[in-house]
């Protein structure tokens, strides 16, 4: 069991690792840049600020391990988006002009994966909030 749970530590690790940075990039990089981008897809501009402050304080909330599954279902929700919204038409390895879509893939596999694991006990969610059970 103490193994499973390390693999989902650091599956859970990577991908707020991933996601933080990703957010942090969005803000550091100049979010009007993003705003811009999302507007140019059809998509309201305000809702860069959203998913950048998604990424950012939802990876670290997955570093901490607090709020996993909610802050991995907003993951999965991300990355389908990005998917079919930025990424499909490119193809899955990327088409030259631009990234496939199979890092994004990557990334909803992963949070899918914590969305329906068990809350592991090396995460701070297990000792903040203790089940009946432990």
């Amino acid at each position: 069991m103490i193994k499973n749970e390390a693999a989902a530590a650091i599956i859970r690790i990577f991908l707020g690792a991933t996601f933080f940075i990703h957010g942090l990039a969005k803000f550091q990089g100049g979010i009007e840049n993003t705003v811009g981008f999302f507007d140019s897809l059809g998509l309201p501009g305000f809702t860069a600020y959203v998913v950048a402050l998604i990424e950012l304080i939802g990876g670290l909330a997955l570093l901490l391990g607090i709020g996993t599954r909610v802050v991995s279902i907003l993951f999965a929700v991300i990355m389908l988006v990005a998917t079919f919204k930025v990424k499909l038409a490119g193809g899955f390895l990327g088409n030259g002009q631009g990234a496939g879509f199979e890092l994004d893939l990557a990334l909803l596999a992963m949070a899918i994966f914590l969305v329906v694991t068990n809350k592991s006990s090396l995460a701070l969610d297990n000792v903040l909030f203790q089940s009946r059970e432990a």
